[in-house]
């Protein structure tokens, strides 16, 4: 493999650059995994307000993702990323100086729209700046968005130790937002562009592109990639809760869920590396999903020896589905065009997906104040992926 492009300091401090911001996307919303029991008894909140928390940012990275076209055209790449990663250092620090429900209400929406706007810029510009070695560089900030996750899990309990502040615990993190901003400011150049798709293309061309809306393969990546969001966010966010109801302190489980994001950053970027070397696409999915299963099945034993090897199990699949389902548009369309708007629908519909169900998972808590069914909806959630990886199937040659 030729690595030519990455020889060059100004490639290396981009690549960073996009290391750096990618750090930023996920600690907001996944260090309230470990607190949630300690932000839900400080503010008298039931497990659906709670719930909101995770859920409305989920629900605006799919709502608002039309944005960031359409900033990238009035300010530039360069000035939309260091403003959107701005706002997430700073809606992530009012949560230290404004410590009230609103405020995290207020703080977990402003920091899901800027996650909508810069997280298809950054894919787009990815694709763009580095054509013929994208895949290596979204690797990169595929591990960097497991590197927050995995950090703020594993840190946010450790910190609410220390200082007996759930709200610091939660605030911290927008130290990362300092490092993303000056990483881009550093590496940013006026070659750094999003070329926006002419609205002059040629009718020829715009008929080759077919809508994914009326397509039953568009509507299976969607709900395939909505299912796996969910299960992602729900399992983060409710893993811990899950322990500390079996005898874990806060710090055990802030370190269990950490131990499960960091095998998935490193599936994140193993899995694809396997299914390059050994093709097929419903046979992985199928055997990453049966691991999930058996995880599932590991923490509705409530052991706690079993929960920390249900952990590692489910650091598998949730390492493999999100990088699977980003290819399957590329796998399914015919052209650039296509594979724009496929993976549009796919994700607006998929994000929105996301973070409906893990709301509706507090629902049921708050009827039933039991875990053990928080983990049977975790089981028909991967019970329905395996139904649509069998309907997805393979590649079409």
């Amino acid at each position: 493999m030729n690595f030519n492009v990455f020889t060059t300091k100004k490639t290396v401090l981009l690549i960073v650059a996009i290391f750096a911001v990618s750090l930023n996307m996920r600690p907001a919303i996944t260090s309230i995994g470990p607190l949630l029991e300690t932000i839900r008894l400080a503010l008298a909140l039931n497990n659906v307000q709670v719930s909101l928390l995770t859920a409305l940012p989920v629900i605006c990275m799919g709502v608002f993702a039309s944005l960031a076209p359409v900033l990238n055209r009035k300010f530039g790449l360069n000035a939309t990323m260091i403003l959107m990663v701005a706002i997430i250092g700073l809606m992530t620090a009012l949560r230290e100086f404004i410590p009230t429900y609103t405020m995290l209400l207020v703080s977990s929406i402003g920091v899901g729209i800027a996650i909508a706007i810069a997280g298809p810029l950054l894919s787009a510009m990815i694709k763009q700046n580095f054509p013929h070695r994208a895949g290596p560089v979204i690797g990169i900030y595929s591990f960097g968005l497991g590197a927050g996750a995995t950090a703020s899990t594993g840190l946010s309990a450790y910190f609410y130790e220390l200082t007996g502040s759930y709200s610091f615990a939660l605030s911290i993190w927008a130290v990362l937002a300092f490092v993303g901003i000056a990483a881009w400011i550093v590496s940013a150049n006026d070659q750094l562009i999003v070329r926006q798709h002419g609205i002059s293309a040629s009718k020829e061309k715009l008929k080759a592109v077919r809508s994914p809306w009326k397509n039953r393969k568009a509507w299976l990546f969607l709900l395939f990639f909505g299912l796996q969001s969910a299960a992602f966010f729900s399992i983060v966010i409710w893993l811990a809760p899950i322990a500390m109801s079996n005898g874990m302190t806060i710090v055990q489980a802030g370190t269990l869920v950490s131990l499960m994001t960091a095998v998935q950053i490193v599936l994140n970027i193993t899995i694809p590396l396997m299914m390059e070397r050994y093709p097929g696409r419903k046979m992985w999915l199928l055997f990453i999903l049966f691991i999930g299963v058996v995880a599932v099945a590991l923490f509705g034993t409530g052991h706690i020896p079993l929960l920390w090897v249900g952990a590692i199990l489910m650091g598998v699949p949730l390492g493999g589905m999100f990088p699977i389902a980003l290819v399957l548009p590329l796998d399914e369309t015919e052209n650039a065009a296509e594979t724009n708007s496929w993976t549009a629908m796919m994700q607006t519909g998929g994000y929105i997906i996301g973070g409906i169900l893990p709301l509706i998972i507090g629902v049921f808590h708050d009827f039933t104040e039991n875990h053990q069914v928080t983990i049977a909806l975790f089981g028909l959630l991967f019970f329905g992926m395996i139904c649509l990886a069998i309907l997805i199937g393979d590649k079409e040659e």
